[in-house]
Order: C-alpha cells, then structure tokens, then sequence
C-alpha cells in the first residue's frame, strides 16, 4: 500500500513537472548592449544619408531602453520616436501599416491611448521573437524615418557592424565646402577635409590624425611649442601658431599619422588643399 502511494505520488510530481514545462516558453529578451548595437547601426544609416533624426529603443514590454538624439533634430522628435517604437512593439507590426490604414478612412484608430501611427516604427525580431522595437523620427521625410529604423531593426541579422557607403557625389560635395563624411566619434570619425588658408596651431588631447593628401600642396608643423593656446571644446585645444617643430612638405599621394597630444599647425596652402582625415582614438 505504502508503495503503491509513492508510486502515485511520484507520477502526481512527474505530471506537475511536465505541465510546467509545457507552460513555459524561453524567451529571449533585448540587453543593453544590443539596444546600442540598433541606435548605432540607425545613426550609421543617418550619416550615409546625411540626415538628422531621433532613434528610440524599446523593450518587448514598450520600456524605452535606448535614445539619440543627432544634432540639429527638432526638440519634439524623441518622445514621437518613443511613441513609434511602443506602438511597433505592442501592435507587433510596422507603424507604417497603421499610417496607410488611417490615411485610408480608418481615423477613429487614432484616438487609442499611446498609439503613434506614423511611419518610422520597426519591431526588431531575433530568431523568429519579437524583443522590442524601434522607432525614429526627425530625418528628413517620412521614408527616410522608416529606413534607419529597419537599418537598426536588422542590426542582428549578422553578428558584423553595419557597412557606411558614400557614393562620389555626398565625397565631393563633402570636399566643396569641407565636412565630416562619418561620425562614430566614440571610435573613429572620417572628415573630406578643405582649407584654403593657412590655420592654427591645434592639439587633440585623445584623437590621432591620420591624413591622407588628396589635392594641393601644404607646410605642416609638427610637435614644437604652440602658443596661446586655449580650450576650444572637449579635448581640443588651438593656438596661434608654433615656435620650432618639425617641418614636413605635403603633396597629392602623401600620408601622414599625428599621434594623440602632437601640436601640429598647417602653416602654409595651396588654394584648395584637400585631403582625408581619418580621427582614431
């Protein structure tokens, strides 16, 4: 009797144990890390297109995880980017779907608590699971909200960091009037660099200079001693000019590497003197 009781007592615990089991599913869920590696890869996308935005991440339960904020975004883009991101994630599809039924005659959709029906929300999905979403807001049309979103949103598709291709017209229209053609400042940033004088001593207390000499010729000061230096933002420093250091001839074809903290002063160019610089931390 006593046996046959633990029999039945084993099988009620047996039973239990795969009830639960089938009652409970592994779910996967966004980290940290991951939240980043969506913003990253959107404001990648961003700079390839030269536009501004705000990208939100949210968790599979619509909590905002992640936001950036490019420069020159108007101040209303976050929380709208927030709004895309939860209505992508608890509505499990594209807020484009949900613009293009309210832009057919569905208006009273609009009036749901905590919906956003405006393109540029992406649910991003790993293995099949749904673990959050994100959305954007602030570039320069409605298409190109949704484009950077699906760029984070496919972030995870392969385990490699997103590709930056800049076709030769943004590269000389870059050169034309000098400017950052990548900023992934935290790492490395790449400028289509054009003087047409001379400049002032400068310093980059964290930043090396790699250039490369696309056109013109150039007389570049190396290390010596600047003088009148100030602060001019976080870990840049200018001065007037340098008193002795080393001087280098640059032409077309050269490159040249200035370490982290090496005052350095282009002291004579060519008009224009148009070169690539690479800035790695």
């Amino acid at each position: 009797m006593n046996i046959f009781k633990t029999c039945i007592g084993v099988s009620a615990l047996l039973s239990l144990i795969t009830m639960s089991s089938a009652q409970v599913v592994d779910k996967k869920s966004l980290a940290m890390d991951g939240a980043r590696k969506v913003i990253a890869a959107s404001v990648a996308e961003a700079n390839n297109k030269k536009t501004t935005g705000v990208i939100a991440v949210v968790d599979d339960g619509g909590n905002l995880m992640a936001l950036e904020r490019i420069d020159g975004t108007f101040a209303a883009g976050a929380n709208i980017s927030i709004g895309k991101a939860r209505t992508a994630l608890l509505f499990q599809k594209p807020t484009k779907f949900f613009e293009d039924v309210v832009n057919k005659g569905r208006t009273a959709m609009v009036a749901l608590d905590g919906f956003t029906p405006l393109q540029g929300g992406v649910p991003i999905v790993v293995d099949g699971q749904i673990v959050g979403a994100v959305g954007v807001s602030g570039a320069a049309s409605a298409q190109q909200d949704e484009e950077l979103a699906m760029a984070g949103a496919k972030a995870f598709e392969s385990g490699l960091p997103p590709i930056s291709f800049f076709p030769k017209e943004t590269v000389k229209a870059g050169f034309a009037k000098g400017s950052v053609l990548f900023d992934h400042s935290d790492k490395y940033m790449v400028h289509t660099s054009r003087r047409e004088q001379p400049g002032m001593a400068e310093i980059h207390t964290k930043d090396a200079d790699i250039v490369y000499v696309l056109d013109g010729t150039a007389t570049l000061i190396t290390g010596g001693t600047p003088l009148g230096v100030k602060p001019i933002g976080n870990d840049e420093l200018r001065g007037e000019r340098i008193d002795g250091g080393e001087t280098r001839q640059l032409a077309k074809g050269d490159v040249i590497i200035v370490p982290a903290g090496v005052p350095h002063w282009f002291k004579e160019v060519t008009n224009p003197f148009l070169y690539y610089v690479v800035k790695a931390r």
